[in-house]
């Protein structure tokens, strides 16, 4: 298994030749060119690749071994059970050789979205949001997940924080401490349901389509679970990008996904922003050098949003 890279992605060539070939033969042709995305945090093989014959496709591998892998088999199946009309990219196919294994993708033409104030995308993926979690999973989605644990339902980090608090920890934080550790316990009893939840909503996990409009990418953490998670989880996003923090408490308040259950919501986003508290403080791991710089603005974000929900 190569050793994760320390700041950026495996490459096509560091693909076994063998995989390559049979995803080339899959394709109905050579990839002349590939191109990696900015953004995210993992160390496989993510790239769009483009074909002698003009055409595209998205391709994740990695080796057997390394997790990732099994987090790239989970989405293929997901890919596959979603009901129609999800925003989300057609499954081309599922690859082994030599120890390796590629899930490869329809292919996005697009930027990420822009989740600024001035553009309309972020009104856009709240309407997805609505729709992806107005009526429970189908059966083919739940059976799915059924096999990946959700690990939404284990986020914590403020029990630790309230036990030994850092001395760099914001003054917002610290002085909630007991109240945020008190909501971030309440979420596990709250974190079980039926709907579609993606588990990891970011601008850099979407793409705008030219034809399709935002659709959401990378669903290896995809489960069932309470309409809010992916809700929520944007919440923060949108303030990073720009929003005022006050408007985008009152999106949570109002949206469909939320609206109906405050309590569980607030639990989510204290048992989220405890865990992006927590682990920003922790070594950056192999391959993902901006990860623990990300999770410092996200928690900052997500705290400045719990103070309209918990006061």
């Amino acid at each position: 298994m190569p050793v994760p890279p320390t700041s950026g992605r495996l490459q096509w060539t560091d693909v076994p030749l063998q995989l390559r070939a049979r995803i080339e033969d899959a394709l109905g042709a050579s990839v002349t060119d590939t191109v990696t995305p900015g953004g995210g945090f993992g160390h496989q093989l993510a790239a769009a690749l483009r074909l002698a014959d003009g055409k595209r496709a998205f391709v994740k591998a990695a080796p057997d071994d390394d997790p990732l892998t099994a987090a790239n088999v989970h989405e293929a199946a997901v890919l596959d059970a979603l009901p129609p009309g999800a925003p989300a990219p057609e499954l081309l196919g599922i690859h082994c050789a030599a120890d390796w294994t590629a899930v490869v993708i329809a292919h996005l033409d697009g930027p990420h979205p822009d989740l600024s104030p001035a553009s309309g995308d972020a009104e856009q993926t709240w309407a997805l949001l609505d729709k992806l979690t107005s009526s429970p999973a189908p059966a083919p989605y739940a059976a799915a997940v059924s096999t990946a644990p959700s690990t939404a339902a284990a986020l914590h980090g403020w029990d630790e924080l309230l036990s030994a608090p850092p001395a760099d920890l914001a003054p917002a934080a610290r002085d909630r401490l007991p109240q945020l550790a008190e909501r971030e316990a309440a979420w596990p009893a709250l974190a079980h349901g039926d709907r579609i939840v993606h588990g990891d909503l970011r601008a850099d996990n979407m793409v705008r389509d030219h034809h399709l409009g935002v659709t959401f990418v990378d669903w290896a953490h995809a489960t069932t679970g309470p309409a809010c998670i992916d809700a929520a989880s944007l919440a923060p996003q949108l303030v990073l990008a720009g929003h005022a923090p006050k408007d985008v408490a009152r999106l949570l308040r109002d949206h469909p996904a939320t609206a109906s259950s405050p309590d569980t919501t607030t639990a989510f986003l204290a048992a989220l922003t405890g865990h992006w508290h927590r682990n920003a403080r922790q070594p950056a791991p192999p391959g993902a050098p901006g990860l623990r710089a990300y999770q410092h603005r996200a928690a900052a974000a997500g705290l400045a949003l719990l103070g309209y929900r918990l006061s």
